[in-house]
């Protein structure tokens, strides 16, 4: 049986300098006035083409998947795998030991309690090794960014991303820099863990100030956090009804933090996460917290709030308002590859006849299929009785198309590529919906890589940054031309991100312009 003093050994951290926040992200608002004027002036657009399910299907990964509570004001376990046995908060623990490969994704964002608030919240994450031999811990890539990193920027529609500097927030941020195949280097390359100890793999600030500090997601346990000094906060004030802003009309100070790593370990292992306020050293001054500190809360926390809205069952809904709830557990799939063709038997995928679409979706959810009834969400192996029962959004798994398209006509005919978001409607099986202009509300914000060949049939890549707004039709992300009978492999990859909302779908179609003699990008 595990118990606590079992884990209560230090291991070493070494963290390295992570770049300066630049900028606060701004607070977008509209006035209820605007929002109906726009709503007035929006014409409804309805496209006649086949909606397709998306080949192929999650792998096996099992994924740490920590996004609820996803507004953080009281500290506790945000999520924890670890065995009930010697614990004080019995449901707080799942139970569900990693082995091989396995992600870690998480999500939160600390706000203050009034507009003063100017603590520093901390996310800690734990690997404890519950056998008696060594575990060889491998990050195989990892990257976390704050929103003081990566602020919510009002960007075009699509920009070019070869490198990775245009981004929308710290989910945009932090999946492209995985995409793009970056890693930052504050992780070590891999760990052994020794037999029933615990390694802090996280210990990652997430202020409510601008720290003149790196402000990486490996901070030194112990080490001190300059700045100015915060008056304390009545543990009262905690509380799930905390508003957008104080009782004087001030905004609350908030900020975000979102973490992707893929992991290997040699054995098994269970992981935590956890929030903590920044304790105060002996000059009040607020600083990291040390792995023993994490343990504690671990074992004799509870859960972090607040709480989250419970979720609506999927297999029992009958009427009313249906809540997707966030997700806080272990999620099964990292990936889902697709290869689109004809059919099981083919080989290719025959285009669209001129001037006709079809469009195969991504990310669907419950009662969002886009009239396909193909539910996309990764499965939950485990999780908290409140939090949502899949994985709805498939934050931070890694979309991989392939379309093997086909030209079977006696002339060259030239085909768009285009990612859209379109209204939901499960009633439409052969069209979708869109509105021009789109709503103000943006529903997906990141980065798309195109492969695909150009004039002499070589193949390219292109990194572009999509924003695009719910029933949003999207221009072309590529136009190509395909010789008669001829057959061209198009790849489409996107990890999708956080904050963004699903579910949006890949649509080709064929404009049959015969003076289209090279593939042209967005932008």
């Amino acid at each position: 049986m595990l118990t606590a003093l079992a884990w209560l050994s230090l291991m070493p951290m070494v963290a390295t300098a992570a770049p300066l926040p630049t900028q606060s992200p701004p607070v977008e608002t509209v006035a209820a006035t605007e929002t109906v004027q726009l709503a007035q002036q929006q014409a409804a657009i309805v496209r006649q083409q086949e909606i397709r399910s998306l080949p192929g299907n999650l792998d096996a990964v099992p994924v740490f998947n920590s996004n609820s509570p996803e507004l953080v004001q009281e500290e506790g376990i945000l999520l924890s795998t670890f065995p009930r046995d010697g614990m004080a908060a019995d449901d707080a623990h799942l139970d569900f030991a990693f082995e091989g490969r396995f992600d870690i994704f998480a999500h939160h964002v600390a706000r203050g309690l009034h507009a003063g608030d100017r603590r520093t919240l901390f996310m800690g994450t734990v690997v404890y090794n519950p056998t008696d031999e060594p575990v060889n811990l491998e990050v195989l890539q990892g990257v976390s960014y704050l929103s003081q990193e990566a602020p919510f920027r009002d960007l075009p529609a699509y920009v070019a991303n070869p490198v990775g500097q245009v981004f929308a927030g710290p989910g945009s941020r932090t999946v492209t820099d995985i995409l793009q195949g970056r890693h930052q280097n504050q992780w070590p390359e891999v760990v052994s863990i020794p037999p029933r100890q615990a390694y802090l793999l996280m210990n990652a600030p997430i202020p409510l100030r601008r720290l003149p500090i790196a402000t990486d997601a490996t901070l030194p346990p112990g080490l001190p956090l300059p700045g100015e000094a915060i008056q304390a906060i009545p543990v009262a004030l905690a509380s799930s009804e905390t508003p957008l802003t104080s009782a004087a009309n001030q905004p609350l100070p908030s900020n975000g933090r979102s973490a992707l790593l893929y992991l290997n370990s040699s054995g098994r292992v269970y992981v935590a996460n956890l929030a903590m306020y920044a304790p105060r050293n002996s000059q009040g001054q607020e600083r990291a917290p040390t792995l023993r500190e994490w343990l504690n809360l671990l074992t004799t926390g509870g859960l972090a709030g607040p709480r989250d809205i419970a979720p609506t069952n999927p297999d029992t809904y009958n009427f009313g308002q249906f809540y997707y709830g966030r997700v806080a557990g272990v999620a099964q799939g990292s990936q889902w590859r697709a290869f689109a063709t004809d059919g099981p038997s083919s080989t290719r995928l025959t285009i669209p006849a001129v001037g006709q679409a079809f469009s195969y979706v991504i990310s669907t959810v419950d009662r969002n299929t886009l009239g396909t009834g193909q539910i996309q969400s990764a499965p939950m192996l485990a999780r908290y009785d409140d939090t949502a029962y899949r994985a709805h959004g498939n934050y931070g798994i890694h979309y991989a198309v392939a379309f093997p398209l086909y030209n079977p006509t006696d002339s060259s005919q030239t085909v768009v590529l285009k990612l859209q978001t379109p209204l939901q409607d499960e009633n439409l099986t052969a069209a979708l919906r869109f509105r021009n202009p789109p709503d103000d509300r943006i529903f997906f914000r990141g980065t798309v890589r195109i492969r695909y060949p150009n004039g002499l049939g070589l193949m390219q890549s292109r990194y572009i940054h999509v924003v695009q707004r719910r029933g949003q039709e999207g221009e072309p992300l590529l136009q190509f031309r395909i010789p008669a009978g001829v057959q061209r492999l198009v790849e489409v990859e996107l990890i999708y991100p956080p904050d963004a909302t699903p579910p949006q779908v890949l649509t080709l179609t064929t404009l049959g312009d015969p003076d289209v003699i090279e593939a042209n990008v967005r932008p």
